[in-house]
């Protein structure tokens, strides 16, 4: 199966199949070209079409279909209310029983911890044994308060059943009541003089509360909402969810997602609550994403469906809710970087990563050193260049070095690039007359970037990757022929078809989307482009600072600087007082008005 979707109007949705090639997106092209034969299912409502829809994607994984990755394996925690003695288990199968299930986690470590966090502050029996309170006494986990031990009859049904409440409204983020209820038992409990049993329930009291301390405070009124944020690779997605209940974030869990080449953001997170919400056991009464839904309407009728009452589904604008979707969205970064990483760290990997593309790129040796270059700037302004290095597939941040565009003005990327690399290999030509102890050239000194000694530049690379299509490759190879490099090879990557531009050759090299070598390469150019954005806001930063306090009459270079140590932006000067700014050295009254009437 390739791909499976929902029409309203079936013959529509079809002929968008079967266009002109030229017209369509290059996913649609691809799926296109593969069709061999197609079935339909009539449903007698959208929403039923809906839940068919995510059933069969999470079923049949179809390759064009944005899917939750190993959604079938997701694991739960699940409660067997039907046993007379429940306990609590990992389950990757949801059934329509009377257990209650919580999830799905994103891993097997996610249910794990919780498993454990739960078994350190409920008593409640581990073992698989039949109960029939006869043993002659009670194993282990009683004496270190595991188990109230109903296996002895240490415990009345009631008692055990109140244990296994408090689990299930912990589960479900209600830690308040739980707390209440056992501190009044531990009342009970002192009142009838049962202090052993008394104390007991305070040091469990004692220990939910510690666990609960550790949950972040997230809003400053009770809610129940889950909160998604997105962020996205080339062929995969990561999504982050936080679950709010009351004011605390009582989970936090990533997904990743396949398939999401070409497709918006906001189909993609469409996709993920469809898939996420046909098998979690919980819907809260709000979702918040980070950007309104195609066909939002329609999902908020089949979530109140799934939760027996009305949910809302809002993008927020402002406050600390916009906050708590900003902050998911840059946690399912990290956690998609972290993935990454983890792909790197795989020897194997990286190792078939360098030998498909020395073979791909035809390569006269395996690319053991490659460089990657990128240029940034906002209509010309501010423009800087990054180089990063990899060395065996691994990223070697010591060795990145970045580059402040001296020679060339507006938005010229070309020009950039060149200069850029020109600077680059000229600092290696330095460093091997340096170390041959001749005099380098005036002229091949004036380029240079720091020290004559610096090891970034003392090793050329076995591959040099131009973020960049064939003009930027053009401009970079010009320069490495004109510094005597010519033999080192270079490819420009161009991002939106992931073509590699090869020197010398006419068409480009398509690698395939599953290999190893267009991960790599992927990863590097996005290291390069995150290692030159954030350089130039930093430049840009500073240079809006100078900018805005040069506009200034009175306020020179010293004056400036004290101004910037002081309060260490534009934006604190402006919100500073008069009186604030007047205390700066080299500051009176009247200046600081001044400053205050022009910045």
């Amino acid at each position: 199966m390739l791909y499976v979707g929902k029409a309203a109007n079936l013959r529509n949705r079809m002929r968008s199949y079967f266009g002109a090639p030229w017209s369509m997106e290059g996913k649609t092209r691809a799926l296109s070209e593969s069709i061999d034969d197609f079935e339909y299912v009539v449903t007698n409502t959208e929403q039923e079409a809906l839940h068919l829809e995510a059933a069969l994607v999470k079923r049949h994984q179809p390759i064009f279909n944005v899917r939750l990755k190993d959604d079938k394996h997701y694991p739960y925690l699940k409660v067997d209310l039907a046993d007379p003695w429940p306990r609590v288990y990992i389950t990757r199968r949801v059934v329509k029983d009377s257990a209650r299930y919580f999830g799905p986690f994103a891993n097997a470590g996610s249910v794990r911890r919780t498993l454990d966090v739960v078994n350190k502050l409920f008593p409640w029996r581990s073992c698989t044994k039949t109960i029939t309170g006869n043993d002659p006494r009670p194993c282990l986990d009683y004496f270190i308060n595991r188990c109230i031990a109903p296996c002895t009859s240490h415990c009345t049904k009631e008692e055990y059943d109140e244990v296994i409440r408090q689990v299930v409204l912990f589960l479900e983020g209600r830690t308040d009541e739980v707390v209440r209820r056992l501190r009044r038992e531990m009342a009970e409990a002192s009142k009838a003089m049962e202090y052993e049993r008394a104390g007991r329930l305070r040091d469990q009291i004692e220990s939910i509360e510690r666990v609960t301390e550790r949950q972040a405070v997230a809003s400053t009124r009770p809610a129940d909402e889950d909160i998604f944020g997105l962020a996205r690779g080339d062929d995969e997605a990561m999504v982050q969810v936080l679950f709010i209940r009351g004011v605390k974030m009582i989970g936090v869990d990533s997904f990743t997602l396949d398939g999401t080449r070409e497709e918006p953001d906001g189909d993609v997170v469409a996709s993920f609550l469809k898939q996420f919400y046909e098998s979690a056991t919980y819907v809260p009464r709000r979702v918040l994403v980070p950007f309104a839904l195609p066909e939002q309407a329609l999902i908020e009728e089949f979530l109140a469906e799934r939760r027996g009452g009305r949910v809302e589904i809002v993008v927020p604008q402002r406050g600390e809710k916009r906050q708590l979707v900003e902050m998911a969205g840059r946690n399912a970064q990290e956690s998609l970087d972290a993935a990454r990483a983890r792909w790197l760290s795989d020897h194997g990997k990286t190792q078939t990563a360098l030998q498909q593309l020395q073979e791909e790129l035809d390569l006269p040796a395996l690319p053991r050193r490659i460089e990657c270059y990128d240029i940034s700037n906002i209509q010309g302004t501010s423009s800087v260049g990054s180089m990063v290095v990899f060395v065996d597939g691994h990223p070697r941040p010591q060795l990145y070095r970045r580059f402040r565009i001296k020679w060339v003005q507006g938005a010229n990327d070309f020009a950039s690039m060149a200069e850029v690399l020109r600077r680059r290999f000229q600092r290696a030509r330095e460093r091997t007359i340096a170390e041959s102890g001749a005099e380098a050239p005036e002229v091949e000194r004036h380029g240079a970037d720091g020290g004559r000694a610096d090891a970034s530049f003392a090793e050329l690379p076995d591959l040099v990757i131009i973020d960049g299509g064939n003009g930027q490759l053009a401009a970079a190879v010009d320069v490495m022929r004109e510094m005597g490099v010519k033999q080192i090879p270079a490819v420009g990557l161009a991002k939106q078809h992931e073509e590699i531009f090869v020197q010398d050759v006419s068409e480009p090299v398509v690698l395939p989307r599953a290999s190893q070598a267009l991960y790599l390469v992927q990863r590097i150019r996005d290291e390069a482009h995150r290692f030159a954005i954030t350089y130039h806001r930093g430049v840009r930063s500073k240079a809006g600072m100078r900018s805005a306090l040069d506009s200034v009459d009175g306020i020179g270079p010293k004056r400036k600087q004290a101004l910037l140590k002081k309060f260490g932006s534009v934006r604190a000067i402006r919100e500073a007082s008069i009186e604030e700014i007047a205390a700066t050295a080299g500051f009176t009254s009247k200046l600081a008005e001044r400053v205050k009437a022009q910045v």
